[in-house]
């Protein structure tokens, strides 16, 4: 059923992009960046690759956002996004909760994989069982 999901998500992405925060009520990540931000590229090249083959990318995919154009439409976020990259945890539309900055590869996992557990029902996998790259 997840995979169904997954394809009717792609197949959303390719007609009408604007759509998608709209169409399902799961959780999105918005990725907030702007052109030159160098600790976008860094997230670009270091987790992009990998973050829709994890958990957390497969719970919570993935949404880019220009900073200079504001939140994607039927996306409202709680207050103003001044840094990038922000990474805005989306339910319903609504900001739940946010990760401002890139802290780095090593640092970036457990803190979103926190902010899931702490805002929605993700429960990650246990250590054993986690492949990143």
């Amino acid at each position: 059923m997840k995979s169904l999901h997954a394809l009717a998500l792609a197949a959303a992405m390719l007609v009408c992009p604007s759509w998608i925060p709209t169409a399902f009520a799961e959780p999105y990540l918005v990725l907030v960046e702007q052109p030159g931000c160098v600790y976008c590229e860094r997230w670009h090249s270091e987790i992009g690759p990998a973050y829709p083959k994890t958990d957390e990318g497969q719970f919570a995919p993935l949404i880019r956002a220009d900073l200079r154009e504001g939140p994607p439409d039927g996306i409202a976020y709680a207050r103003r996004v001044l840094f990038t990259p922000t990474f805005v945890l989306v339910e319903d539309g609504q900001e739940q909760a946010r990760i401002e900055g890139y802290p780095g590869e090593d640092f970036f996992w457990p803190l979103l994989t926190k902010l899931l557990e702490d805002n929605t029902d993700f429960s990650s996998p246990t250590e054993a069982e986690t492949v990143r790259n």
